[in-house]
């Protein structure tokens, strides 16, 4: 069998296997496992010595990579989560893009970079990683938070100007000093280059529209139709083919990006009852792609950039790890959010990823970036993941430390705000012996239903001032601000409250806020929620208050149903 035969095999098996160790040690360090996905493609690269895979063939799989990422964004996108904290992350992250490009596009062309090239690569510094912010977000316990949902709005927002920016760049590649195929070419009246531009919108647009009235009635259909044969292998083939097809079919009948189209199938499919179980049974090999993706990233990087161009590597990490959080903690206080908020926000934002890749290959294969500048991309790529978990580590130390050195964070913290204190107008009945619940997300939405429907008085403290001004239009008590700050549970009239009712899963703030409730209030009663089983457990032994443990509690539910339906009282 010749060579040649065998690259697509040792190519997933070196790639794979090379990244499977990688990962591992960059797990063992710390660090994200991407590092070592990126690690492993700068070993196998044309631009290290021993072994050399594939390039051409590492692409390829590389752009399947590329759907399966976008595929899953699209199955996790939530319209109703984004319009929860449109006010803050839609303007917030708009803004410190803008800001974060501008000053990318200043530095690339103070080097000399051509106008094209200094707008694709402020562009790729200027979107945070998703993938990256949502595993760290995870593991801070902070995803279900209200500075979770702001972070990962933010992010999302950033994720939707980076689509429209893959559908425009091609027609405008040409123009901005490129040689992108199908574009006007250089020197064209702007009537050609309007044309251009309005053709390729019309296509996006096009094929958005058939996918909402179309690829909405049908693909969730399909997953239905599928999962009745019962088939587990015949489901995830149907999921995976709808992702590859939908982006493939997006290339060629409407000329819009493979990105754009996967994102959209996964939309689509997000409609669908079954979504759950296709995210489910298809992240496997979206993973083992994406792995791909970032190994294909890292066979691009020439490390000797790092020993040339050391000064730019560390403009390139400045702009990334301490520009752009520190715009986005400034836009994040200006309206008015709490500072750990800022501080969330800013250290989920203090790296790139996935986008960046995306526009530089795009930069690339559009004439417009020259490859220093995707070396400089990957090298602030891997740089800012592999230290972005040290920024979430230092973000609640560096809370505390702020608020206890300068008089400015607590005045801001503290400043007059109109949802932060309760009208003069609340009754007294929700001033003295009321409920004070924590959280207004899934768990807390729920206990509020309850407790108005048994015309029980509450007060509800929440960090969304969205929600907040929401709460209080239906005519409900309600509070903004960090509920583990003590102003906000006294604002909450915590000290002649009967009962707190903590519906967020953050167990160091849970600590705080009883600690606090407990000085103010030694009588309360306190209720408490966990996702973890050990945390239960610890809560409880800490004599927190009464601690309700998920899974328990759904297994208690289901089993005194049970037990009712035989005549048995449980």
């Amino acid at each position: 069998m010749p060579p040649h035969a065998l690259n697509l095999v040792t190519t997933l098996a070196v790639s794979l296997g090379l990244a499977l160790a990688l990962g591992l040690l960059a797990v063992r360090l710390r660090m994200p496992a991407i590092v070592g996905y990126l690690a492993a493609g700068i070993v196998i690269g044309p631009a290290t010595p021993g072994f050399v895979a594939d390039v051409e063939l590492a692409r390829e799989l590389a752009e399947i990579g590329v759907m399966l990422l976008m595929f899953g964004v699209g199955l996790h996108f939530s319209l109703e989560d984004l319009l929860a904290v449109r006010k803050i992350a839609v303007p917030g992250a708009v803004v410190q893009m803008t800001l974060a490009a501008g000053v990318a596009m200043a530095l690339a062309l103070s080097w000399g970079w051509p106008a094209g090239a200094a707008l694709v690569f402020g562009l790729a510094l200027s979107v945070a990683s998703t993938v990256v912010a949502l595993r760290a977000l995870e593991k801070e316990h902070a995803l279900n938070s209200t500075n979770g949902a702001i972070a990962v709005g933010w992010l999302v927002v950033e994720d939707l100007v980076m689509i429209v920016v893959l559908v425009l760049l091609p027609p405008l590649a040409a123009v901005l000093g490129g040689t992108a195929p199908g574009s006007v070419s250089e020197g064209a009246p702007d009537g050609g280059l309007a044309l251009s531009l309005l053709a390729t919108v019309g296509k996006a647009a096009a094929f958005v529209a058939f996918m909402v009235v179309a690829g909405r009635r049908l693909l969730p259909k399909l997953l239905v139709l599928v999962a009745r044969t019962g088939s587990r292998e015949l489901f995830t083939l149907c999921v995976i083919s709808a992702a590859v097809g939908v982006a493939y079919g997006a290339a060629a009948l409407f000329d819009v990006s493979f990105a754009l189209g996967a994102f959209f199938a996964g939309m689509m499919m997000r409609e669908s009852e079954l979504s759950h179980r296709a995210a489910e049974q298809s992240l496997p090999l979206r993973d083992a792609f994406a792995v791909l993706f970032f190994v294909s990233v890292g066979m691009l990087f020439d490390p000797r950039i790092l020993v040339e161009e050391p000064v730019k590597v560390l403009s390139v990490l400045g702009i990334v790890m301490v520009g752009s959080p520190l715009a986005a903690v400034a836009l994040v206080l200006a309206a008015r959010y709490p500072l750990n908020t800022a501080l969330t926000v800013g250290a989920s934002l203090a790296q790139i990823g996935e986008f960046s890749f995306i526009v530089a290959a795009l930069g690339m294969s559009s004439g417009l970036l020259p490859p220093s500048g995707q070396s400089l991309i990957v090298a602030g790529a891997i740089l800012s993941i592999a230290a972005n978990p040290v920024a979430f580590a230092l973000a609640r130390p560096a809370h505390a430390w702020i608020r206890s050195r300068s008089a400015l964070a607590r005045r801001l913290e503290g400043r007059r705000d109109p949802l932060s204190a309760l009208p003069l107008s609340t009754g007294e009945r929700y001033l003295s012996g009321q409920v004070v619940l924590v959280g207004y997300g899934r768990v807390g939405r729920r206990i509020a239903q309850a407790l108005v429907e048994h015309n029980v008085p509450f007060v509800v403290a929440e960090q969304s001032r969205e929600r907040v001004a929401e709460l209080r239009g239906r005519g409900l008590a309600a509070v903004s601000g960090d509920a583990a700050q003590a102003e906000v549970l006294v604002q909450a009239h915590i000290a002649r409250a009967g009962m707190l009712v903590i519906a967020t899963p953050d167990a160091v703030s849970v600590r705080q806020m009883a600690s606090i409730a407990r000085a103010l209030n030694p009588a309360i009663e306190i209720l408490v929620r966990t996702h973890s089983e050990d945390e239960a457990r610890l809560l409880a032994a800490e004599r927190i208050g009464t601690v309700f443990f998920g899974e328990q509690e759904l297994a208690g539910s289901m089993a005194r149903h049970v037990l009712g339906r035989r005549g048995i009282a449980a």
